[in-house]
């Protein structure tokens, strides 16, 4: 098993970049376990977590902060009723990844 996260030899889409690990923040992982957090938000946050991991962070809907284009911002829900998910794109960390800072909910 490789730890790159480049398409390998071989299979389909071979040299194209593939999706980047989605981790959470501690503030953000102390979000997810806390008890009181209602029930119905846990899918769509990791539904979210898995559209930012396999698109690297450019998940359709999101936007960007004016001075740091690696913040983003995605709406949870339609229309982002449920709330929101910032996220940072750490492409240079080793290895790189999305890390999930915050999560609001509505």
């Amino acid at each position: 098993m490789s730890d790159s996260f480049e398409g390998s030899e071989g299979s389909e889409g071979a040299g194209e970049p593939v999706g980047l690990p989605c981790v959470l923040s501690e503030e953000a992982a102390r979000f997810m376990i806390d008890p009181s957090l209602p029930p119905w938000a846990m899918g769509p946050v990791i539904a979210a977590m898995v559209g930012i991991g396999e698109s690297r962070g450019l998940v359709p809907g999101s936007s960007t902060a004016e001075d740091w284009p690696e913040c983003r911002l995605l709406p949870l829900g339609e229309d982002g009723t449920l709330g929101i998910v910032e996220y940072v794109i750490a492409e240079d960390a080793v290895p790189p990844q999305v890390i999930v800072t915050r999560i609001l909910l509505y």
